[in-house]
């Protein structure tokens, strides 16, 4: 069972996200990565998910040349937000979030 400060640092990688989306998580995830696999688990779930809407992000910019653009990226941005909001709400509980949609590739 995590303790309630491995449960806060992992929350605040999800949370600090909407601050600073890469620097925040990031400082968090390499200074405690080795000392709780709660923090690394949750770490690079969040890194992964960045990597993946961004791939996401760019691939419905440039589909507006298309006009379905238009569409996907609103939606890849409401998906961003709600799953950067459940996985600090599971991090929080202390369950192993697994965001939908993306690539494993840390």
């Amino acid at each position: 069972m995590e303790n309630s400060t491995e449960r806060t640092l992992a929350t605040v990688i999800y949370v600090s996200s909407f601050f600073t989306a890469v620097i925040g998580p990031l400082i968090i995830w390499l200074i405690k990565k080795d000392e709780s696999s709660f923090i690394d688990y949750h770490g690079r779930e969040y890194l992964n998910f960045l990597i993946s809407y961004t791939v996401y992000g760019i691939v419905a910019a440039i589909s507006m040349i298309v006009l379905i653009g238009f569409i996907l990226l609103p939606i890849v941005g409401l998906l961003g937000f709600i799953f950067t909001i459940i996985g600090a709400i599971k991090a929080y509980e202390g369950q192993a979030y697994r965001i939908p949609f993306i690539f494993r590739v840390l």
